[in-house]
C-alpha cells in the first residue's frame, strides 16, 4: 500500500471513528448535564478539526512528492508515516492542553489529558493544580487506584471524613489521629494516637512513643513514663534519659531528678549517665555543681579500669587550664608506670 492510499484510508477511518465518538458523547446526556456534554462535544470537534487539517496537509505534501523516488523498503514508509502522524496529533493535543491551562481552564485541560492523550495521572494532577480537589480525588481513586493522592486531595478539599476512611484503609494511624484532632474529635484522635504509641513501644522506639504522648496527646506524664521505662530497660537508654531531662523545665525539679536517678543507676550504666551529664552541665549554670559532682564520682570509680575517662574532666571545667595540665600529667605518669 502506497502512502497516498494509506492517508486516504486513515482519513476515512478517522471520520468513521469520529462519528461513533460524537454518538457516544451525545449518549452521555442520559447521565450527565446538558452543558457538560455540549462542552465535551465542542472540545472533540475542535480536536477533530485539527486532526483533519493535519491529515489534509500530509495529503497535499504527498501529492507534491508523488514523483520522488520510492523508499527502499516500501512497507517501512507506512510505518514511519504512521509514527509521524500520531506524533503530530499528540503534539497538537499537548498544545491544546497547555493552552487551556494558560487560560486557567483546568477542567478542559484535564479532559484533553484523560480522553485524548489517555493520561489519567496528568489529568488528575491538572485538576488538583486547578483546585478541583474532589474531582482530582475521584480520578486518583477510580481510574488510578491511588488512595494516597486521593486522600491528600480530599484533605485539601476539607472532606475529612472521606480522607480519614482512606487513611484507615492504608493503616496510617497517626494521620487518622491528626485529622480527627482537626475536626475536634479528640476521643477518636487519642484512640488512634494510642495505637501509634503502642506500636512504637512494641518496637522499642521509646522516644518516638513519648513524642506522640507529649506533642499529639498532650500527656506529658505518660511521655515521661515511657522514657523512664526505656532508660531502665536499656531501650535506647541515652536518648531516653536525655529526652527525659529535656522535658523537665523547672531547674530545681530537674536538679532533684538528676540526683535521684543517679542514686538508682547501676554500675554498668554510669558511663551513659556521665554522657548525659555533659548535656545537663551546659544547660543552666544552676545545674553545674550537681552535674560536676556526679561526673567526678563516676570518673573516680572508673579511672582504674578506664584511664581515658580522665579526659571527661575537661567538659566540666571548660575554663580551667590547670586541670588540662593535671590530665596530661596523669596520663604521662600512668604511661611511665606501665613501661616500668
Amino acid at each position: 500500500m502506497n502512502r497516498q492510499k494509506f492517508i486516504d484510508k486513515f482519513m476515512a477511518a478517522f471520520v468513521l471513528l469520529a462519528m461513533f465518538k460524537i454518538i457516544g458523547i451525545v449518549a452521555q446526556l442520559f447521565h450527565e448535564s446538558f452543558w457538560s456534554v455540549v462542552g465535551t462535544l465542542i472540545l472533540f470537534l475542535i480536536v477533530a478539526f485539527i486532526i483533519l487539517m493535519v491529515i489534509a496537509a500530509l495529503k497535499d505534501k504527498e501529492q507534491n512528492e508523488r514523483n520522488s523516488k520510492r523508499r527502499a523498503a516500501g512497507g517501512g514508509g507506512n510505518f514511519y508515516l504512521e509514527t509521524s502522524l500520531f506524533d503530530r496529533i499528540r503534539s497538537k493535543y499537548e498544545e491544546l492542553a497547555e493552552k487551556y491551562i494558560a487560560e486557567n481552564d483546568y477542567k478542559k485541560a484535564a479532559k484533553v489529558y484523560m480522553n485524548l492523550l489517555q493520561d489519567n495521572y496528568r489529568g488528575a494532577k491538572t485538576l488538583e493544580d486547578g483546585g478541583f480537589y474532589n474531582e482530582a480525588a475521584a480520578v486518583y481513586l477510580k481510574k488510578l487506584k491511588n488512595k494516597s493522592d486521593a486522600a491528600i486531595c480530599y484533605e485539601k478539599a476539607k472532606q475529612y471524613t472521606k480522607a480519614i476512611e482512606l487513611y484507615k484503609e492504608m493503616e496510617q494511624k497517626e494521620k487518622v489521629g491528626d485529622l480527627y484532632k482537626q475536626i475536634n474529635d479528640f476521643k477518636n484522635a487519642n484512640t488512634y494516637y494510642q495505637m501509634v504509641a503502642d506500636d512504637y513501644t512494641g518496637n522499642n522506639q521509646m522516644v518516638k512513643a513519648s513524642l506522640i504522648y507529649r506533642k499529639k496527646m498532650e500527656k506529658t506524664e505518660e511521655a515521661q513514663k515511657v522514657l523512664l521505662k526505656g532508660w531502665e530497660e536499656d531501650k535506647d537508654a541515652f536518648n531516653c534519659l536525655n529526652n527525659y531531662f529535656t522535658n523537665i523545665s523547672d531547674v530545681k525539679e530537674l536538679e532533684v531528678e538528676i540526683q535521684e536517678l543517679y542514686a538508682k543507676t547501676p554500675d554498668y550504666k554510669k558511663i551513659i549517665y556521665l554522657d548525659a551529664m555533659k548535656h545537663e552541665f551546659k544547660k543552666d549554670p544552676k545545674l553545674q555543681t550537681t552535674t560536676r559532682n556526679i561526673a567526678y564520682k563516676i570518673i573516680a570509680e572508673k579511672v582504674s579500669t578506664r584511664s581515658e575517662i580522665v579526659n571527661e574532666l575537661k567538659y566540666f571545667n571548660p575554663d580551667d587550664e590547670v586541670i588540662l595540665k593535671d590530665i596530661s600529667r596523669f596520663k604521662t605518669g600512668r604511661n611511665k608506670m606501665f613501661r616500668n
